[in-house]
């Protein structure tokens, strides 16, 4: 039985979410930046213990308010990950106001936050910037590189189907 699973990527505009999933699901990168207006949807059929699941991934306009988005984007998600830009001070100044929303109004989704772009910057100097805020992201990311892309889809459809 094939089984289909929501995730919706959110953050801020120019964070690296459709970057992300382009890398994730074609395996390519681009420089040219294209704003996503609305909501574009890309599917990917992925194995996990040994059975398929589908994975339905939003790519949604980035907003620097989560609770600015049309509530109908995010109704029956299954996982969001939250993405944020580490070379970008402001697309983490809110991140706990933005966090706590998705955990009050989503309770039951599971949450990953990843700071992308990370080959823009130096990871240890970046870690030390966030402060407090540094247990919260969960993965370090680059679309770019590649790095930890997969990983972080792969971990979040395991966790989705346990």
């Amino acid at each position: 039985m094939l089984k289909s699973k929501k995730i919706v990527l959110v953050g801020h505009f120019g964070v690296g979410k459709s970057s992300l999933i382009r890398r994730y699901v074609q395996n390519v990168f681009s420089d040219d930046y294209f704003v996503t207006v609305g909501v574009h949807i890309v599917k990917k059929v992925v194995q996990v213990n040994n059975q398929e699941l589908t994975l339905l991934i939003w790519d949604i306009e980035g907003k620097e308010d989560m609770k600015k988005l049309r509530p109908s984007f995010l109704l029956g998600t299954s996982g969001f990950i939250y993405v944020l830009d580490a070379s970008r001070p402001s697309t983490y100044e809110i991140l706990e106001d933005e966090l706590d929303f998705i955990r009050t109004n989503y309770p039951k989704t599971e949450l990953v936050t990843v700071a992308n772009k990370i080959d823009l910057v130096d990871k240890e100097s970046f870690i030390a910037t966030l402060g407090e805020k540094a247990p919260w992201i969960t993965h370090f990311s680059s679309a770019k590189t590649g790095e930890c892309v997969e990983l972080l889809f792969e971990k979040l459809a395991h966790t989705l189907v346990q």
